[in-house]
């Protein structure tokens, strides 16, 4: 190997460093993954955890004002939009994305609400409605998601309404876990970055009623994204089926939280019952793929893409 394809094999290699540092769960379910499609759900994400990072802290832990982690977020966008049109980029993160999002049809429809998404991240935030929320869900969440889709299918068609329906999982299961985060971080970002993301929940002193509507709504869009997943492609489907029981166990434990303990306790799913999940989902999987065809066709990127 020599040339582009070991750069390209030697940035792949840099985005699978990024989800073993950063996170348990997703790294623990992606590794269900068959190779190559576990390479491309690692750049993705390593993409935007590098992204995240900028408006999370780092950058003013490194003694960046807010106007230089706008710069730094604003040059990283543009230079995947150069690495998206030319395929190439000097970052190893953007390079590895690249080519990923050049192979399996990810554009500048998911990149650009993204990056908006974290733009917001910037400022204070006290969302006052719903629609407010759904925005910055839709462009931090619900499009990696459809990223992640476009992974799985890498540029094969479904007919429509098959396409949509793959498309509201993804949607809706991206969604879930972001406002499970919001959940389980409630007091560390209301007072280390001074969010507050969920409307008629105040981080601070949450009322038992108020975090019950929250897991409600997103009970049911895990029950939406546990639906989808037979539609997947069969080598897809242990990743998903894992990622999804792990963030509803996780569900589960916060609603076993009274609500006012929220803001000074971070919930987690012990490493025990994660290995077993994983090990569940595996399993199950197997017996998904043998009673459900896979699909002979890819998703269309017109609908995935919104």
């Amino acid at each position: 190997m020599t040339g582009l394809a070991l750069y390209t094999a030697a940035a792949r290699r840099a985005s699978a460093t990024v989800i073993e540092a950063y996170s348990t769960s997703f790294g623990m379910a992606s590794r269900l993954l068959p190779p190559g499609m576990r390479g491309d759900i690692q750049s993705v994400y390593a993409l935007v955890r590098v992204a995240d990072e900028i408006v999370d802290g780092p950058g003013a832990e490194a003694g960046l004002g807010t106007a230089e982690c706008r710069e730094r977020l604003d040059a990283l966008e543009a230079e995947v939009q150069r690495a998206l049109a030319c395929g190439f980029s000097t970052d190893l993160v953007v390079h590895a994305f690249a080519e990923t999002a050049r192979r399996v049809g990810i554009t500048a429809d998911q990149t650009t609400p993204f990056f908006a998404a974290m733009r917001r991240d910037l400022e204070p935030v006290a969302f006052q409605s719903e629609d407010e929320l759904r925005d910055y869900v839709y462009g931090s969440a619900e499009v990696v998601g459809i990223m992640c889709v476009r992974c799985f299918f890498a540029g094969r068609t479904l007919p429509d309404a098959e396409a949509r329906r793959v498309a509201r999982g993804a949607r809706a299961l991206g969604s879930a876990f972001q406002v499970v985060n919001f959940l389980r971080d409630l007091g560390a970002d209301a007072d280390g970055l001074g969010r507050a993301y969920l409307p008629g929940v105040d981080p601070a002193h949450p009322t038992p009623e108020a975090v019950g509507r929250v897991l409600d709504r997103l009970e049911g869009e895990l029950r939406i994204a546990r639906a989808t997943i037979p539609s997947l492609p069969a080598e897809a489907r242990p990743a998903v089926i894992a990622a999804h029981d792990l963030f509803a166990s996780l569900a589960r434990r916060i609603r076993a939280t009274p609500a006012d303990e929220l803001p000074r306790r971070r919930i987690s799913v012990p490493p025990a019952e994660k290995a077993l999940i994983v090990a569940a989902a595996a399993t199950r999987a197997s017996i998904v793929r043998a009673r459900a065809p896979r699909p002979a066709t890819r998703p269309a990127r017109s609908e995935l893409a919104r």
